[in-house]
């Protein structure tokens, strides 16, 4: 029999990630998904199928035997751990796809460990619409033999690859997972400078986007476009929300404090995400950098 999953958090990207469990899972039994807002996980369920909503996070980790979850910050992660850790996780396989402070992860192993449970840290890089067709890289970080009961639900269902950190501390994805969101938000801040300039300069934004798409396939030429059509500023739910981007900013700027060292495209990108924070509010995605670049430049936060 494969073992009975749950799932707790269904944010842009633990829909998609959920969606993939049910199709290609091969589950014997109904996926268990709890979302703190209730009716998301009803919606959810009743388009995927083969699933069930628990009503607590207590509820669905009791039934299971792996417990994924993929929450928005790291005190989200450790209020939600201490629901769960409120039943017996004997036994048990926790999997966090979070992306959290490495000593965040760190302190997860330690609170699962000590009421003998295992604990993988899988935290995943690609945006919502990779996580829906299930072509996410996952990196898995743990004990090797509670690695391996989460592999068969990474490569091949909710992912494309993995980077497989096997019977290393938990907290070295993390550690990987929050440099690799640098390159992200430092892609984006150079594409809005690239905008702004092919716009001012006469060369025009569309000009600059055929070289994107020449040069640079893959996520430069998406987010070129999301800059270019104005998507950065249109939608009404993010689909990286700027709290987050900030939340991944500084946890990257404290790991380079830590290390002795500086980022400094991060520390630029983060002031522009400010500025993004204080236009949009809650729903400033991390491609809106291009706004604030354009206020910066003297042309308005829309194109």
């Amino acid at each position: 029999m494969a073992p009975q999953l749950a799932w707790l958090g269904l944010g842009n990207m633990g829909r998609g990630m959920c969606k993939n469990l049910v199709e290609k899972g091969n589950l014997s039994e109904p996926l268990i998904i709890y979302n703190r807002t209730a009716q998301r996980a009803q919606d959810l369920s009743a388009q995927i199928g083969h699933s069930t909503v628990a009503s607590s996070p207590v509820e669905a980790a009791s039934k299971a035997d792996i417990i994924f979850y993929c929450l928005g910050d790291d005190a989200a992660v450790l209020s939600t751990l201490g629901e769960i850790l409120k039943t017996d996780v004997k036994g048990k396989v926790l999997v966090d796809c979070s992306t959290v402070h490495p000593d965040t992860t760190t302190q997860e192993s330690k609170m699962i460990e000590e009421k003998g449970g295992s604990f993988v840290a899988c935290p995943v890089f690609g945006a919502p619409a990779m996580a829906d067709s299930g072509h996410l890289i996952c990196v898995l970080a743990g004990k090797s033999d509670a690695v391996d009961k989460v592999k068969p639900y990474c490569q091949g269902v909710m992912g494309r690859a993995n980077i497989d950190f096997s019977g290393q501390e938990p907290g070295k994805a993390t550690l990987l997972k929050v440099i690799g969101n640098t390159f992200v938000v430092s892609m984006v801040e150079t594409l809005s400078e690239g905008h702004v300039i092919a716009e001012k300069s006469g060369l025009g934004v569309d000009e600059l986007h055929k070289f994107i798409e020449v040069m640079f396939p893959g996520p430069y030429t998406a987010y070129s476009n999301r800059l270019r059509t104005g998507d950065y500023y249109k939608r009404d739910e993010p689909l990286f929300a700027v709290d987050l981007a900030r939340k991944d900013a500084r946890h990257a700027m404290a790991l380079a404090e830590k290390s002795g060292c500086r980022m400094k495209n991060v520390e630029l990108a983060d002031s522009y995400l400010k500025v993004v924070k204080e236009t949009q509010g809650a729903k400033g995605d991390i491609s809106a950098i291009y706004g604030a670049k354009r206020l910066e430049s003297g042309l308005p936060f829309e194109n």
